[in-house]
């Protein structure tokens, strides 16, 4: 078995579909059921989780690098255009809203927080698209701050002034 070298290392911030920005903090081997596995060791510190993930499946379960510049910027347009909300029923269109989240696609989770925001004189949002719109905002904000090496304060200024922005 000729082993491929990681594509990701310790002190690398990762992006992982379910749980957003986090960081390695080391590889390591752990004996599972008599094998040895190699396993990348990832902290998400704002949620005081740890995740393991065998590095082997690191990118079949859609681990990926932070974006590129490139990609923020085109998130940045995707947040700038006029929302689009289908017709469908709430609970249709909020399992599709939770799917994009849980892509780790940044470009689907910014057309989430765009179709979700309300300006101050728009209709109230219900709970679960406040929900909803505050996990795909916060994925958005700790991806942008990790890529541009800021705060979240920072990050979280940048989008809301684009969204406050935008076009109504």
């Amino acid at each position: 078995m000729t082993k491929k070298k990681n594509e990701f290392s310790p002190d690398q911030f990762v992006v992982y579909p379910a749980h957003g920005v986090g960081k390695i903090v080391s590889v390591e081997t752990q004996e599972v059921a008599g094998f040895e596995l190699e396993m990348f060791v990832i902290a998400f510190e704002k949620d005081k989780m740890t995740l393991r993930v065998p590095t082997h499946k690191a990118s079949d379960v859609g681990m990926r690098a932070l974006a590129t510049p490139d990609v923020v910027n085109h998130a940045l347009k995707t947040l700038r255009g006029k929302a689009k909300v289908k017709k469908a029923m709430w609970s249709r269109r909020a399992q599709e809203y939770e799917q994009k989240i849980n892509s780790g696609d940044l470009i689907a989770i910014a057309e989430v927080v765009r179709d979700l925001h309300r300006q101050d004189d728009q209709r109230e949002q219900s709970y679960s698209e406040r929900q909803l719109y505050e996990a795909a905002l916060e994925r958005l904000t700790r991806e942008f701050a990790a890529v541009a090496g800021d705060d979240e304060n920072a990050a979280a200024a940048q989008i809301g002034s684009v969204l406050v922005g935008r076009a109504a």
